[in-house]
């Protein structure tokens, strides 16, 4: 069994680690095209990830349907963001994909706790919702970034759903280093 989940969520916690960072003292700064490679590269990775999980469905169940299109929505958000200030173009209508991609990952968060999926069901599940709320909060976020403790709040609240993320991916690669010891792939078995 192929299982790259521990890849997925380092690169979640890059991603809203650059998001914090970008919400707090990017939104405003002349210099938009700095923020293009950590976005690009952000948005390659989950995507990237995303894609071939969702098509081939490497791991047991819905863990694909959770942690593979989240990562689709993800990557292509950052994606989006990284063209959008390439080009520069106003951001909104990639805060407006943001917003439905949110809202998913607030559901997918809600149905992670009720169905007890995962080793830490609560800690995934509240990631996704807070993950969540930060898409639902995009398009505001970024008409009110005039406002300096709306952005503090924002990148905070962004901060805690990437250390959440952190804890849960070093923690699978913790796991993940001594589940797989003793896997041989199928052609060399």
């Amino acid at each position: 069994m192929i299982n790259y989940i521990s890849l997925m969520l380092i690169n979640l916690v890059a991603g809203h680690f650059l998001l914090a960072y970008y919400i707090y003292e990017g939104l405003d700064n002349i210099r938009q095209k700095r923020w293009i490679p950590g976005f690009g590269m952000t948005g390659a990775v989950a995507l990237v990830t995303g894609l071939h999980m969702i098509w081939t469905w490497p791991i047991r169940g819905s863990f694909n349907v959770a942690f593979g299109e989240m990562s689709v929505l993800f990557g292509i958000v950052f994606m989006g963001a990284a063209v959008a200030l390439a080009a520069d173009w106003d951001l909104i209508t990639v805060t407006i994909y943001a917003f439905f991609a949110g809202l998913a990952a607030i559901v997918v968060g809600v149905r992670i706790i009720n169905l007890d999926m995962t080793r830490r069901p609560l800690m995934s599940g509240i990631g996704f919702i807070i993950s969540g709320l930060g898409g639902v909060l995009a398009t505001p976020s970024l008409y009110l970034r005039n406002n300096a403790t709306l952005r503090t709040v924002g990148a905070v609240t962004i901060v805690i759903a990437g250390l959440i993320w952190a804890i849960t991916g070093y923690l699978s690669y913790w796991g993940h280093i001594a589940d797989y010891t003793d896997w041989v792939p199928p052609t060399m078995r």
